[in-house]
């Protein structure tokens, strides 16, 4: 598990492959001087966990620390879903089941299945 590390004091904890596609995004994201929200169930403190958000911008000091040397490898796919929802209006949100199929827990479309599913119904 790696660290994101907002405003130098609070520490939140994501998967190295997570956090690597997190670190893609958010850079690009403040490289162009655009502040966007990201929300996520932060499951550290409990089963049922806490429901986080945190003002992302290029003022406010961020630190990616990963629990291994070498940086995950990035897929296409992911970068660009998780760079159309910081461009949305509601912000970057990381749901359960996506952070899973990034992490490779699940197969690969299911959270894309699901979503689709939803959309149809």
């Amino acid at each position: 598990m790696g660290t994101l590390i907002y405003d130098g004091a609070d520490g939140f904890a994501f998967d190295d492959r997570v956090l690597a596609h997190l670190q893609a995004v958010i850079a690009t994201k403040l490289r162009r001087r655009e502040g966007f929200l990201l929300i996520w169930t932060d499951r550290t403190s409990g089963i049922e966990g806490t429901l986080r958000s945190i003002w992302l911008d290029p003022s406010i000091s961020l630190q990616f620390v990963f629990a291994h040397p070498e940086l995950p490898e990035l897929n296409r796919d992911w970068l660009g879903l998780l760079t159309e929802r910081a461009n949305g209006n509601s912000g970057l949100v990381l749901e359960d089941a996506l952070r899973a199929e990034i992490r490779e827990e699940v197969p690969a479309g299911s959270f894309a299945a699901a979503r689709a599913h939803r959309r149809d119904a």
